[in-house]
Order: structure tokens, then C-alpha cells, then sequence
């Protein structure tokens, strides 16, 4: 029975979350911070979610951070998702072979 109470709360806040911003503002902001907080507020969101996965994925620490380093590098050149993806990969596994040998 605690499950359906678990999934009634969660139903609850949910709909709350969305349901209040629309009750609560209802003219368009104007204010140049507060929509440029709310642009970023997905990314920063996204970025406290995988940023401690990315470093925690692997056996080691340091493959991790390889990963890491390579996606930033070729992510700031502004290569493609699918380069940035597979060399990231590549890096780690590498690293991992590398490690395991030593």
C-alpha cells in the first residue's frame, strides 16, 4: 500500500512543479537576469546530473578523467557528437588497457 502513497506524492510534486509557474507568472518576464537564468537552468541541471557519472563510470579514476578531457578538448574545437562520442571511448579504452597492463 506505502508504494501507491510513494507514487501519489511523486504524482503530486509533479504536477505541482508545472502547474504553479503558470498560476504564479502569468506576463512574460522581462527581466533580462531572470531570463537568462532560466535559459541556463536545463544545462547547469543536465551538467550536476552526468558531470560525477563521467568520473565515476570506469574502474579508474584516471581513464575517467582521460574521457573527460578528450570530450572537452574536441567538444570546445566543435567537432561532431559522434567524433567527440567514439574518441572519448577510444581514450578510455585505452587508458583502461593501459592501467590493467601496469
Amino acid at each position: 500500500m506505502s508504494i501507491f502513497i510513494y507514487v501519489a506524492v511523486m504524482a503530486l510534486t509533479t504536477y505541482l512543479v508545472r502547474l504553479l509557474p503558470m498560476t504564479v507568472f502569468r506576463k512574460k518576464i522581462t527581466n533580462r537576469f531572470i531570463r537568462s537564468f532560466l535559459y541556463y537552468v536545463p544545462y547547469a541541471c543536465l551538467a550536476a546530473m552526468t558531470f560525477p557519472a563521467m568520473l565515476f563510470a570506469t574502474d579508474h579514476f584516471l581513464s575517467a578523467l582521460l574521457g573527460l578531457i578528450v570530450a572537452c578538448l574536441l567538444a570546445y574545437f566543435k567537432r561532431s557528437l559522434i567524433l567527440v562520442a567514439a574518441s572519448t571511448c577510444a581514450a578510455v579504452l585505452l587508458a583502461e588497457l593501459i592501467i590493467q597492463v601496469f
